[in-house]
């Protein structure tokens, strides 16, 4: 691999801990350019392990120089380097040799870059200890984060934490109308994609390692789709029924809007609702890959006079904007550009979705209320709270084999059967 594809990797990762952009949308802006298979994949790993393992590369390059590095693209690179030398199966001269070139454009850093890095080499096993001793570093959390998760969860955070920095599964959602999951799992198999059933979801199966989704027989057609277990579950909650008008809030990039209309067999009425209107783009592209048919809308949850016909829906699916932190180990950006006083915003916004939503909904109708969160304030809290404020709401238990049942709701912690963190709670209105 090319020094370039560090330079690459370092401007990307300067995007995210810099200008404080998504890894997703800093990555779609360089990928693209990258036309060598394994040049592309090389930069996304180096920026995907130096965001999961940030705050250890950060405490150890501050043990390896005199003084802070101001320059943000030497900095960077120095993080790239200590990451290839501790996780990547770079041979050791080569990742100093590339990861020193690639400052061709500032060389008076080369000399700093070639010592930081040798230095390492030199005191790893030291440099290693010290940095298991530091709570933070030990980790590869935010201490705010880390003590978050310790108190929602005294007796599971440190296996939550260690879930948030290994690498995701790949799971597949199959449309019925293309195949059922044996012969899905058939046709993997005749590709030479090794799989294997997904445990909750009937759908769904995952895959034993990641693949491009070009390489996926029947993506093209809209045969599946790539979702993870646990989104799978949403659209199994709402159980769209055939006639029915259903809502799809915050609903970008429309999975679980296809996967309503799958279970319905496309007659159901679906209503897809994003603020964000070159994601609601994503779900027209999504709608169009699959045949499939509903109506996207482009507006503000907090507000619907300004995009509802005043027609109420049977069945909302309300998928909260949130803190992600069920999701960290695919957006390991999360964990820096994620910060404490975020909560509290979040969950005021939640609130008034909620509050928003309801009138929506028919007299006998069904609310799911979804995140992708494991902080109780965004989720069980709540619902306690939505339930003390409108007495027309009970909550519809739910009784499943998957997550952890809680006061109201039930919580999937990251790992669980391999899935992402979700919390889901399903409410209904007096008749």
């Amino acid at each position: 691999m090319s020094a370039n594809t560090r330079t690459l990797a370092a401007s990307a990762l300067q995007d995210v801990v810099v200008e404080r952009h998504s890894l997703t949308a800093a990555l779609g802006k360089r990928l693209p350019a990258i036309s060598d298979v394994r040049d592309r994949a090389f930069v996304q790993a180096l920026c995907y392990g130096v965001l999961r393992a940030y705050q250890p590369l950060e405490f150890l390059l501050g043990r390896l120089v005199l003084k802070p590095i101001i320059d943000q693209e030497i900095r960077l690179l120095a993080l790239i380097g200590l990451y290839q030398l501790r996780s990547m199966n770079v041979k050791p001269h080569a990742a100093v040799s590339e990861t020193v070139e690639a400052a061709h454009r500032k060389r008076w850093a080369k000399p700093l870059l070639n010592a930081v890095l040798r230095n390492y080499l030199r005191r790893r096993e030291e440099l290693e200890a010290q940095a298991h001793e530091d709570s933070a570093s030990r980790y590869a959390h935010p201490v705010w984060l880390r003590d978050r998760f310790a108190t929602d969860w005294p007796g599971d955070w440190e296996a939550l934490l260690d879930q948030n920095n290994r690498p995701p599964p790949m799971s597949l959602r199959i449309n019925p109308a293309y195949s059922d999951r044996s012969g899905y799992l058939a046709r993997l198999a005749e590709a030479g994609i090794a799989a294997q059933p997904c445990l909750h979801a009937p759908a769904g199966v995952t895959l034993d390692s990641p693949v491009t989704v070009e390489v996926l027989p029947g993506f093209a057609e809209g045969g599946v789709s790539v979702q993870d277990e646990a989104a799978q579950l949403a659209a199994l909650l709402v159980e769209p029924q055939q006639g029915e008008r259903i809502l799809d809030l915050c609903a970008a990039p429309g999975g679980k809007t296809l996967h309503m209309l799958e279970l319905s067999q496309g007659e159901a009425e679906i209503v897809a609702v994003d603020v964000d209107i070159e994601r609601c783009g994503r779900i027209r592209q999504n709608l169009a890959r699959e045949h499939l048919s509903a109506t996207v809308l482009s507006g503000d949850a907090r507000a619907p006079s300004s995009w509802w016909d005043g027609r109420q829906f049977d069945r909302i699916l309300l998928d909260a904007p949130c803190s992600a932190t069920g999701v960290i180990r695919r957006h390991p950006d999360i964990k820096l550009l994620r910060e404490e006083r975020d909560i509290g915003t979040l969950t005021a916004l939640q609130a008034t979705i909620f509050d928003s939503a309801w009138p929506l909904l028919k007299p006998g109708g069904i609310l799911v209320y979804a995140t992708c969160s494991v902080i109780r304030a965004e989720n069980e809290m709540q619902i306690v709270r939505f339930l003390e404020t409108h007495a027309d709401a009970t909550e519809h238990l739910l009784t499943a084999d998957w997550g952890i049942a809680q006061l109201h709701g039930r919580q999937i912690l990251t790992g669980e059967s391999g899935m992402d963190g979700f919390f889901y709670a399903r409410l209904r209105k007096a008749a």
